[in-house]
Parts: structure tokens; C-alpha cells; sequence
């Protein structure tokens, strides 16, 4: 059971709150704020199973690859703990149960949540094979994290007529996705250079740290013009303004460690911290 769990990569917490973060920064952000806790529960049931299904198509696509670069070499999928056949009823499964979860939303807002999931899809499903002919294939996993914005928002609104707020939001969750997803992939430069896959981190090369602090600069302004526009509380500032020094903090550590999966991984849990530091003050702006 443990090598479903890996493959889904459930025993991974952090990499399931980086995506519901920005639903949460959604959710929040919208006049109806704050959500019902049923729609609180069908957005975080949704993230987790849908995440699972990227993370198994991932590893379908890159099972031969994984084998050969040191982060990956020990998936389930790329060490034969996991067959390839049980792999993809276990893909299959996590589609269904997203369905189900989409399916579940309120009548009003149903039809527009499932025509999001389905020209979602693609994107989910292509982003792993994106490295292979793409040169940026942070941008499209960037994209597939703007849904994370736009389902839970239509949900809880029935529209997206969320005018400045809402792409503001979108758009702070695409830099900071490909911001952080960059950084992630500076651990496998190496290993992907070797066997000719692409990532932004090489073809930024040496320009790859200052577009990441690039990306958090235009995150956390998007950010503070949405929260601007949605009439958050004076509470969330100090929020705001500790994360964005904390931002630029991370990528200023960057310069002066050495590349690798330690230094990636920690930036990485690092900005779920921040990410959840910024939704924390959102949360306690509509509360208080």
C-alpha cells in the first residue's frame, strides 16, 4: 500500500499543499468569503485527487527517464515496486473520483466547474511529456496550477466575472508556480542535460535565480492588488509584507548554496510556508 501512496505521492504533504494553496488564496479571495466548509471540502478531496493523477501520469511518462536521474530513480514505477497495469487503474480511479467530487458541487455551479476540470485535463495530462519538447515546461504545469484558482472560484461563485481580483490571483499563481517549480528543477539539471530533456532551469541558465525573483516580485504585487480589490482587512498586510521579504529571502539563499535536491526540497517546503503565511492572513481578514 505504501508504493500506491508514493506514487501518488500522498506521503508527500507539501506537495499537496502547494496546490491547494492557491485555492485557497481563491476561495478566500472572493466576495462570498469565507467558503461554506462544504465546498472547503469537496476543493481540498478534488486538489488531492487530482494531484495523485498528475503525479501517476508523470511517472507513466517518465518511468524510463526516472531510472536515471538520482531524485526519481526510486518511484515506485521507475523501480518496479509498482507495475505499469496497476498504475494506470490507479489513474484511472483518481479521474473517476475527481469527476465525482466535480459532480458534487452545487447545481449552479456545477456545469461551469466541469467544463473547467475538462480543458484542465489536457494540460494535466500533457505536462509530462511537455520536457521532452518544450523548453519551458514549468510554464504548462504553471497553467495546470491556474485551475487551481479558477474551479474553486467558480464554485463558490457560480461565474468567473471575478473581474481584477480574480486575475490578479491567476496570474500571482502562475509566476509563483513557475518561480518555485524552476528552483525544483535546478536539482535534475544535471541529470537532465545527460539524457536530453528540457526544463527552465536550463534554459535560463544563469538568468534562472533572477527570473525566480522576478516571479515572486510580480506574485506578491498581483497579490497585494487582489487583496486590495477584495476589501481585505488591515490584518492581512503584515501577512503580505513578511511574505514578500521572505520570498525574496529564499531566492537570496539560492546564490549562496550549492545546487542540488537538498537546497531545491527546501526551497520548495519553504514556499508552502510562505504560501500558507500569505492565505493565513487572508483567512484571518474575513474572520476578524
Amino acid at each position: 500500500m505504501r508504493y500506491y501512496f508514493q506514487l501518488l505521492r500522498w506521503n508527500k504533504p507539501s506537495g499537496r499543499l502547494i496546490l491547494l494553496i492557491p485555492a485557497g488564496w481563491s476561495l478566500w479571495l472572493t466576495p462570498k468569503a469565507p467558503p461554506s466548509m462544504f465546498i472547503l471540502g469537496l476543493i481540498i478531496s478534488g486538489g488531492l485527487f487530482v494531484s495523485g493523477a498528475g503525479c501517476i501520469a508523470n511517472d507513466l511518462w517518465d518511468r524510463q527517464f526516472d531510472k536515471k536521474v538520482e531524485r526519481t530513480k526510486e518511484r515506485p514505477l521507475a523501480n518496479g515496486k509498482v507495475s505499469v497495469k496497476a498504475a494506470w487503474i490507479l489513474l484511472i480511479s483518481m479521474l473517476f473520483l475527481s469527476l465525482v467530487i466535480v459532480l458534487s458541487i452545487p447545481t449552479e455551479s456545477r456545469n461551469l466547474c466541469l467544463q473547467l476540470a475538462t480543458f484542465s485535463l489536457p494540460f494535466i495530462l500533457l505536462y509530462p511529456s511537455a520536457k521532452r519538447w518544450f523548453k519551458f515546461p514549468q510554464l504548462i504545469l504553471s497553467v495546470c496550477w491556474g485551475f487551481s484558482v479558477l474551479i474553486p472560484w467558480a464554485a463558490s461563485e457560480s461565474s468567473l466575472a471575478g473581474g481584477v481580483t480574480l486575475l490578479c490571483c491567476w496570474f500571482a499563481t502562475i509566476f509563483w508556480t513557475f518561480g518555485f517549480d524552476t528552483v525544483y528543477a535546478m536539482a535534475d539539471e544535471s541529470d537532465d542535460k545527460l539524457i536530453g530533456l528540457n526544463s527552465s532551469a536550463i534554459s535560463l541558465g544563469n538568468k534562472s535565480i533572477r527570473t525566480v525573483s522576478f516571479c515572486y516580485f510580480v506574485t506578491c504585487l498581483l497579490l497585494a492588488i487582489a487583496a486590495f480589490r477584495a476589501n481585505l482587512g488591515l490584518i492581512y498586510w503584515p501577512f503580505w509584507f513578511v511574505s514578500t521579504l521572505a520570498m525574496q529571502r529564499e531566492v537570496f539563499l539560492l546564490n549562496s548554496r550549492s545546487k542540488g535536491i537538498k537546497t531545491s526540497g527546501l526551497h520548495f517546503s519553504n514556499q508552502v510556508r510562505i504560501g500558507s503565511l500569505l492565505l493565513l492572513g487572508m483567512v484571518l481578514s474575513k474572520l476578524i
